[in-house]
């Protein structure tokens, strides 16, 4: 039996054009079952999900899209309908964690052709959800830096306003508590938790994290100085920020910042400043159709579960 899949196009995605979306409904229709949607608000998402009940949803979009969508099935406690994604928003990070290619047509073969992976999220003390990363401090500032730049640099804009933010923030009194333990109490210039290994389109924030392992990422600089905060910036977008003796880094399943009001970017949204924040991590909390883990190829269209 076809899987019945129900693709969500998000017009506003950063790498949405109707051509590209043709050849990505062309090719799941090849294999699958597939009715199309498009998502103009947060309104139409519930809509959409209650008019095509058991179909998985495919979002074509980028990681706010993927986050309202993962954020929609939780709520409506939807967990078994899994999702598919093809990435084309301005960053892709679950995406590139995952091993989806960023091409959409051969993402969207991996949603025919690949396997179900059950992936954590985290819930932080509103009720939200992260299911990449969340980042408080120099982060999001580069974040807000990044929003101008975007037009015209795309991919670029977050790597460049994170240099600028680098070199502009002073840091935050902070404490961090993870699972209970006080790890930091001081000025920092950035905490940063990853479900997911990399934010802004590729900047490894933490690159070992996978998002099916029990445990979040949790990245503390406390590089506020100008050079150190230069350094940091330079190294984090490398891969190599971990190296550096004000860094710390360690796994844990509930996170706990606190202090003075300090912004967040989380999945790639930003949040106004606050004094408090709390994550919590919930394992296999829902699903997602990926490459093979062991070899990274698409195992034979014949071995893909129909849907629901």
């Amino acid at each position: 039996m076809a899987r019945r899949l129900l693709a969500i196009a998000n017009p506003a995605a950063g790498g949405d054009d109707d051509e590209t979306r043709k050849t990505v409904l062309s090719t799941l229709g090849e294999g699958a079952d597939v009715v199309a949607a498009v998502v103009a608000g947060p309104e139409d998402l519930d809509r959409i999900l209650d008019e095509h009940p058991g179909r998985d949803p495919v979002v074509l979009g980028g990681d706010g899209t993927l986050h309202r969508v993962v954020a929609a099935l939780l709520a409506r406690d939807e967990p078994a309908r899994t999702v598919g994604l093809i990435p084309m928003g301005t960053g892709n990070d679950l995406a590139r964690t995952l091993g989806i290619p960023l091409d959409p047509r051969e993402a969207a073969l991996v949603v025919l052709r690949g396997t179900e992976r059950p992936l954590d999220v985290l819930v932080d003390d509103r009720g939200g959800i992260v299911i990449n990363a969340v980042h408080v401090g120099v982060g999001a500032l580069a974040s807000e830096q990044a929003v101008p730049l975007k037009p015209a640099l795309r991919r670029a804009a977050y790597a460049v306003g994170a240099l600028l933010a680098g070199v502009r923030a002073k840091g935050w009194r902070l404490r961090v508590r993870v699972d209970g333990r006080l790890v930091a109490d001081g000025r920092l210039l950035m905490v940063g938790v990853g479900n997911g290994a990399s934010i802004g389109g590729g900047t490894p924030l933490a690159p070992g994290a996978r998002p099916d392992d029990g445990v979040a990422d949790v990245v503390i600089s406390h590089a506020v100085s100008a050079w150190a905060r230069l350094g940091y910036a330079v190294l984090l977008r490398l891969g190599r920020h971990r190296e550096r003796h004000d860094v710390v880094t360690l796994k844990g399943r509930s996170i706990v910042v606190e202090g003075e009001p300090v912004p967040a970017n989380a999945d790639g949204e930003l949040e106004p400043a606050a004094p408090y924040r709390s994550w919590t991590l919930r394992p296999a909390a829902w699903r997602v159709i990926a490459p093979d883990q062991q070899t990274g190829r698409q195992p034979d269209q014949q071995t893909v579960r129909g849907g629901g």
